[in-house]
Formats: C-alpha cells, sequence, structure tokens
C-alpha cells in the first residue's frame, strides 16, 4: 500500500513511524468529523436594512439540508420580528425570511438574539445598513448569541469578522482537512507536497473569487457532491498497492490537487456568496475570507506535521500488528467518510 511517496528513499526514516504515524492523524480528524458530521457548519444571515427611523426590512437567511433545518430563531429585543414574517421563500441549500417593519422602535441599541444558536456550531453574519448609508458587518457566534446594535459605531467592514469566519471554516469544514490529510498521507513531508499544496490554493483561490463575486454560478450541492468524490478519489490512490505502476496522482500529485482545488473553491465561495457580500466591500470581504481560509489550512497542516514529528519515536516501538493497522487506517478512514457524504450530497441533489 502507498501511503507516503518519497519517504522510501529516506526523507523521514522508519516505515514503521510513519505508518502509525498516518494513522494517528485519520483517527485524530476522525474523531473530530464524528459530532461535526452532525451539525450544519455553513452561516446563516440576518440583514437589517434601514429606510427611516424606526422604518426597516430585515432578512433572514438559513442553511437547510432538504427539508429539514436546524432550530434557529432571529429576535430583536422590540419584539418588531417576533410575528409571522412579511414573506418566506427558499434558496437551493437556504431557507429566507424577511420582515417589513414600519413605525417601530429605532434600531440602535437594540439587542439582536439568534435562539438556538448556542446548541449549534453555525455562525450567523449580521449585516446592517442604516437609513444614512451606513453599513456594520459582524458575526453573531455560537458562545456570544447575542449582539447590541451600535449604529453609531465605526462604518463599513468589521475588519475581523470576515478574515475569523474564513479560518472557522476551513477548521469545521472536515471534508476539505480530508482532502488535504489526503494529499499529505499521499505525497509525504517532501519538497512536492509543497509544490502540491500551493496549486491547491491558488486553484480554490480562483474558484472562490470568480464564485463569490457572481461571475461564475453553480448548484452547490453538485459541487459538494463532487467534492466528496475528490476524497473518495485520493482514498483509492492511498489504497493503490505499491508495485503497481504509478498515477499520475503519484507522478504528479500538484495536477490532481489544483484539479481539484477548483472545485473546493467553489464549495468555499458557497459560504460566502450564498449569504452575500457586504455592498461596497466585497473585495475586502473576500480577501479577508480567503487569507483566513489559507490560516486555517496552514494551522491544520503545522498540527499534523508536528503529531507525525513527536510520534516518530513512539512508533518505533510499536508492535507489527499495530504497525499494519495504521498502515490501513488512514486510507478507510479516509475512504469511509468520503463514501458516505458522496452518497448522502448525491441523494441531496
Amino acid at each position: 500500500m502507498r501511503l507516503w511517496g518519497d519517504v522510501g528513499a529516506g526523507l523521514l526514516p522508519g516505515a514503521k513511524v510513519l505508518a502509525a504515524l498516518a494513522g494517528f492523524v485519520a483517527l485524530l480528524v476522525a474523531v473530530i468529523a464524528l459530532p461535526a458530521a452532525a451539525h450544519e457548519v455553513r452561516p446563516a444571515l440576518i440583514q437589517i436594512t434601514e429606510s427611516a427611523p424606526g422604518d426597516y426590512e430585515v432578512v433572514w437567511k438559513q442553511p437547510v439540508v432538504g427539508d429539514m433545518a436546524i432550530h434557529l430563531v432571529p429576535h430583536l429585543s422590540s419584539g418588531a420580528i417576533d410575528k409571522q414574517p412579511t414573506a418566506e421563500t427558499s434558496a437551493p441549500g437556504f431557507l429566507i425570511r424577511s420582515w417589513r417593519v414600519r413605525g417601530g422602535a429605532p434600531l440602535d441599541g437594540q439587542t439582536v438574539t439568534i435562539e438556538g444558536l448556542h446548541l449549534t456550531v453555525t455562525d450567523v453574519l449580521m449585516r446592517v445598513t442604516t437609513a444614512d448609508g451606513k453599513t456594520i458587518s459582524d458575526v453573531i457566534r455560537p458562545a456570544e448569541p447575542t449582539r447590541k446594535l451600535a449604529l453609531s459605531g465605526p462604518k463599513g467592514l468589521g475588519v475581523p469578522a470576515y478574515l475569523k469566519l474564513g479560518v472557522e471554516h476551513i477548521l469545521t469544514g472536515v471534508d476539505h482537512l480530508m482532502f488535504v490529510l489526503g494529499l499529505l498521507l499521499l505525497v509525504g513531508p517532501n519538497w512536492r507536497l509543497l509544490k502540491a499544496i500551493t496549486a491547491f490554493t491558488v486553484a480554490h483561490s480562483i474558484t472562490l473569487g470568480l464564485a463569490a463575486l457572481g461571475i461564475v454560478n453553480v448548484t452547490p450541492a453538485i459541487v459538494e457532491a463532487l467534492v466528496a468524490l475528490s476524497i473518495v478519489f485520493v482514498a483509492c490512490e492511498l489504497a493503490r498497492p505499491a508495485d503497481k505502476p504509478p498515477t499520475l496522482a503519484h507522478r504528479h500529485p500538484w495536477v490532481v490537487a489544483f484539479s481539484f482545488g477548483l472545485l473546493h473553491g467553489l464549495a468555499f465561495a458557497g459560504a460566502l456568496r450564498e449569504v452575500g457580500l457586504p455592498k461596497g466591500a466585497e473585495v475586502e470581504a473576500l480577501f479577508l475570507f480567503n487569507v483566513g481560509v489559507e490560516i486555517g489550512q496552514l494551522m491544520f497542516i503545522a498540527v499534523a506535521l508536528a503529531v507525525m514529528a513527536g510520534l516518530r519515536r513512539l512508533a518505533a516501538r510499536a508492535p507489527d500488528g499495530m504497525v499494519a493497522l495504521a498502515r490501513a487506517t488512514p486510507t478507510y478512514v479516509i475512504g469511509g467518510f468520503a463514501a458516505f457524504w458522496l452518497i448522502e450530497r448525491v441523494l441531496a441533489v
């Protein structure tokens, strides 16, 4: 079973070390994947547009899977939206509700609360546009599901919000992390890994920008299914016997990383474009989100490599049976989750 590409040439000594290492990292990701797979991680959106003091429209955009949606309910402290919405529509993967408020309490000083958010891993993007054209952006998180509206605050995009959103999106996107881990196991910790990760980064940055800005439009459900298929592909390459002729993925992994990176970029864009970019600050928000994705990705790679280095001595003393188990574990963990996601997402399409 070919798991580590060129490692046999001496880049990291000890087949036992590398095998046990790969098994531990894959199991670690599997543990993370179990709870993450059961929850919605795409962000929701609450957008409040004021036309005059006391007159405003509230739009709530919540992610759904088929007919299922987690329990999230937006509230304003004035109670202005604690009633049936003025309109309710749906878009692919989202439920959209809106309320029109006339002669209500002023927005400034009110508190926005998202009921049920503390029980999820979902973030809520909040965007408020005042009657004088001021735009305030923020992120409401499960740990603090309330936010006070301070409309006299600074104008424009809240810079940390989209950066943090990008970091959290990649670190909670277990399918994307599985693909990156698969590349790491397929290529090995050598210069070819740097080349493959760079190709993956360039590719998903291109499609993330094109899709988030509306230049390219794709069906999110199809993209998510293809992302799962890309992970299945990597798992199959990991399972390929070492005595078989090397495939393109083994000879030139950067080509595969670039090709599938285009798909993953479209999936990244789904978390950003579906909730909308702040008007007048689209480029800034997109740039910050993309930087956040890269930071999160590098954090994951750094942790994986650090764990690998830390387990080298322990793995050298492992029994042969454990080494064999560790050698097979990454392939089946990654492939098993990917196959499940593929079936689930194809059915969703």
